[in-house]
């Protein structure tokens, strides 16, 4: 996986039908933390009042997308409110090396943690030596 983030350009939804008085969606980059292990990478991000239902990861194109919707978990409706909610999005780079088809995530506390094993042929491995 490279290391470099994605740039998203076209993020907002397109306006043309909508009300110029109303507010276009919004997206953050989510911190994340990258660790490499024997079997793999490790990706961490925070992903603050997130759901499993509002989370989407997907890989297409060699490019693993993580998106987010957090959710008011106060109940009600706000009468006065200092900041807003807003939809996570980031994007990474795979390469070869990734085995795409067995990357995992697991969402816990507002934390996903996705799994990124190395394919079998990037995997370090012993080669024997024969004496004749």
């Amino acid at each position: 996986m490279a290391e470099k983030t994605v740039v998203a350009i076209s993020l907002e939804k397109s306006t043309s039908n909508r009300e110029g008085t109303r507010s276009q969606e919004r997206y953050v980059t989510p911190p994340v933390d990258i660790y490499e292990n024997g079997e793999g990478l490790v990706v961490k991000a925070d992903l603050p009042g997130v759901a499993k239902e509002n989370l989407d990861v997907r890989v297409e194109n060699n490019l693993l997308t993580i998106r987010g919707k957090p959710a008011q978990v106060a109940p009600g409706e706000p009468i006065y409110r200092e900041y807003e909610l807003v939809n996570f999005f980031r994007q990474f780079e795979l390469n070869e090396r990734v085995d795409q088809s067995k990357i995992s995530a697991d969402l816990k506390h507002g934390v996903l943690t996705l799994l990124l094993p190395k394919a079998e042929e990037a995997k370090p491995r012993k080669i024997d030596v024969r004496i004749n």
